[in-house]
């Protein structure tokens, strides 16, 4: 091998291929101790789970820590004070399998239960006394730490290399930035909290929980007494932590970061993948060009099964939520109102939202070689000793100065224009075919969501893309779209918050449900021990 093809690694990497190394499962318990459910039960609770997941669309990684909000929040309406419930937690969890049957044990359900029994008392000596305002606001972030802490508890050896990842590119990338008016601090904790947003794709939960984790430990890790010292200082620090959150550097910190993620994302699949030959691989420039090359082909190919799946998902979700609801009303509102229903509108409102967003994703464009070459190229500046490259300062965010008035002012009218032309030409268009106003109405709210969400699953494309070039009709298309998806992202996000689906199975459903579940199995249990009693 010749001496230009060796690398030296930087100390980053040998420190994230180290803690890799070192991280192990969560150990299984004995026969004796594990907790098993019953398979019948089981079935029942995991299509039930399914149905519920397919009316709130959330990405894979945030489903399991929101069913166990869910699940705690059900059962402490019944019972405040959490009396034995990481039990009844554990096994809700194993009957949805979300966990393997038999891999919980009593060990699991004492560390769950101090969880629980620490961060109910931390929230009573918290809200005690305050304003309802406050006490929701405290409330609200003590359940999403409580909730985080669970879930990663529970699923340790994900939640640990997460960090690592996430702390090695932070570290790479981190002299990289320069951000004025603040100091480095405040730098550091705006661009952990981008890169929560962006590479773990946390929601508003895991990020509170794990910028909470990186200045401090999870509540229950304190003992008494320092709880007692920290409990005061709680507000100001979770007030803290939602301004990072909430920054306005976050938008141009995140788009640097999305820029630059691809080599990360295909350099972690490498060191994942062939952990046990690692330093072999990465040392020598013809290996790792080889595995990024094959690497990159079969990301390429789940992607593209990734976003077929993605877009089946995200249709059933808007036909359950929102299309299904739109459509009932519209034969009734148009009879009431017009006098007559036209069944060839409703027949096109009720094909064209499908048919809009297979065109879209078909239209997507897969990563390609040339994408491939640089994601290499780039990989080896981010795993070389000398790190030259990454001490080059080449973000230099500050806040913009204020324009002109009669700048804002020309901006605006045109940025109202579009959605007039837009919505002109649909209303145009729809006049044609003899829509009236409802059903005129209810194609626009279907066109606007599914192209929202079109372009939600479009970001999943532009994840392994280091460089994406921009089609000369890119910005006669933004200018018809824009309004489109500003409309879609205010149905998606505002009305989302009404979803009758979520209520109807959280709030009616759910909890008969899982008392039914819970008298079965106990029913089963004692059977079978009649049975072995028999034999």
């Amino acid at each position: 091998m010749n001496e230009t093809e060796k690398i030296a690694l930087s100390q980053y990497t040998l420190a994230l291929i180290s803690t890799l190394k070192s991280i192990k499962p969560r150990p299984r318990p004995d026969d004796l101790s594990k907790i098993e459910v019953s398979q019948t039960v089981s079935f029942f609770a995991l299509v039930y789970e399914k149905m519920r997941n397919a009316v709130e669309f959330r990405d894979d990684h945030l489903i399991l820590r929101a069913a166990i909000e869910r699940i705690l929040k059900r059962r402490l309406a019944i019972n405040p004070e959490g009396f034995d419930e990481a039990e009844n937690l554990l096994r809700e969890l194993l009957w949805a399998r979300y966990f393997d049957n038999g891999s919980f044990g009593k060990d699991d359900v004492v560390k769950v239960q101090k969880i629980i029994d620490t961060y109910l008392k931390v929230r009573k000596k918290l809200i005690i006394g305050r304003p309802s305002e406050s006490q929701f606001y405290l409330n609200e972030f003590i359940f999403d730490l409580l909730t985080s802490e669970i879930e990663e508890t529970l699923s340790p050896e994900k939640a640990q290399k997460q960090a690592a990842k996430t702390f090695y590119i932070y570290q790479v990338l981190r002299k990289k930035i320069k951000i004025e008016e603040i100091n480095e601090a405040q730098k550091d904790a705006i661009f952990l909290a981008a890169l929560e947003k962006v590479f773990r794709k946390s929601d508003r939960s895991y990020q509170r929980y794990h910028l909470f984790i990186t200045f401090y430990q999870p509540l229950s890790e304190y003992s008494k007494e320092e709880l007692e010292k920290l409990i005061p200082k709680l507000p100001e620090i979770f007030k803290r932590i939602d301004e990072f959150i909430k920054s306005p550097y976050i938008d141009i910190l995140s788009k640097f970061i999305k820029k630059n993620l691809p080599p990360f994302i295909i350099f972690f699949d490498v060191v994942e993948k062939k952990i046990d030959e690692i330093e072999s691989i990465l040392t020598d420039q013809e290996k790792i060009k080889n595995t990024v090359d094959l690497l990159c082909r079969e990301k390429y190919q789940q992607l593209a099964t990734r976003i077929r799946n993605l877009a089946i998902r995200a249709f059933i979700y808007i036909f359950l939520t929102k299309m299904i609801f739109a459509l009932i009303l519209e034969f009734p509102l148009s009879n009431y109102f017009y006098g007559t229903v036209d069944f060839r509108s409703i027949t096109i409102n009720t094909l064209f939202p499908p048919i809009l967003m297979a065109l879209i994703v078909l239209s997507f464009q897969m990563p390609d070689e040339e994408n491939t070459k640089r994601i290499f190229q780039r990989l080896i500046e981010i795993i070389n000793k000398d790190q030259t490259f990454e001490k080059t300062v080449s973000l230099f965010t500050k806040r913009r100065k204020i324009k002109k008035s009669i700048l804002i002012f020309g901006f605006t009218v045109f940025y109202s224009l579009t959605f007039l032309i837009t919505f002109s030409l649909i209303h145009e268009v729809l006049t044609q075919l003899n829509f009236n106003l409802i059903s005129e109405a209810i194609f626009i709210f279907f066109v606007s969501v599914v192209t929202f969400f079109s372009y939600r699953i479009k970001q999943s494309v532009n994840e392994l893309k280091l460089s994406e070039k921009e089609s000369v009709f890119t910005p006669l298309v933004d200018f018809f779209f824009m309004p489109i998806l500003s409309l879609g992202k205010f149905f998606s996000q505002e009305i989302a918050k009404l979803n009758f689906f979520i209520f109807l199975f959280d709030f009616i459903i759910e909890a008969p449900f899982k008392l039914l579940f819970e008298i079965v199995e106990e029913w089963i249990a004692f059977v079978r021990k009649r049975k072995e009693e028999i034999i």
